[in-house]
């Protein structure tokens, strides 16, 4: 029983981490990647679509996004919606292709990029701590349940404890490598 409590915690505590990663890759650096563009929808027969469901992204160079659409009916839409996200990006088309170049950061948006991504970890701590305060709460209610001795709960505490440390120093280690990305000029 307490094992099956310690995997779930800890495939909670993986799923905290691959968020948090996919939160960091909508947060863009100088260089171009498609998946910032990953949050974009478009809106595809009346309903909203990942852009990557409906066009090709690829990048063209250091600093720029190619769009494909397989519709060409669709350029005006994605360009749309490329604009309404808040990325913070210009698209220019030129018949069927949207490109669009990665502004150059300037010093307060690296610093407000920064501010966000440290939001974005401490929620993921956040996270982490949550799933650790559900996990010893189960074990808490097994031991009132005399389904396990009070030495095994306070073993299963801190080896709980031992996950939720390592997951939350994942946590500093994915932020300082995404800072450090962010501060690249």
């Amino acid at each position: 029983m307490i094992n099956d409590i310690k995997k779930d915690a800890e495939g909670r505590m993986k799923k905290s981490i691959e968020a948090l990663g996919s939160n960091f890759n909508k947060i863009r650096t100088g260089r171009a990647h498609p998946s910032i563009l990953d949050g974009v929808m478009v809106s595809y027969y009346g309903s909203d679509t990942p852009l990557s469901q409906v066009a090709n992204v690829t990048v063209e160079d250091a600093r720029t996004l190619s769009v494909t659409p397989w519709e060409k009916n669709l350029v005006p839409d994605i360009e749309k919606a490329i604009m309404k996200s808040d990325l913070g990006l210009n698209p220019s088309t030129a018949g069927s292709v949207i490109r669009i170049p990665m502004p150059m950061l300037t010093e307060e948006t690296r610093k407000n990029f920064i501010r966000q991504a440290k939001g974005e970890a401490e929620n993921a701590r956040v996270a982490i701590r949550n799933v650790r305060r559900d996990a010893l709460a189960e074990v808490k209610a097994l031991e009132k349940e005399k389904q396990i001795s009070e030495d095994d709960e306070r073993r299963a505490g801190d080896e709980i404890q031992k996950l939720t440390d390592k997951y939350i120093a994942e946590v500093e280690k994915v932020l300082s490598v995404k800072e450090k990305d962010l501060m690249e000029i």
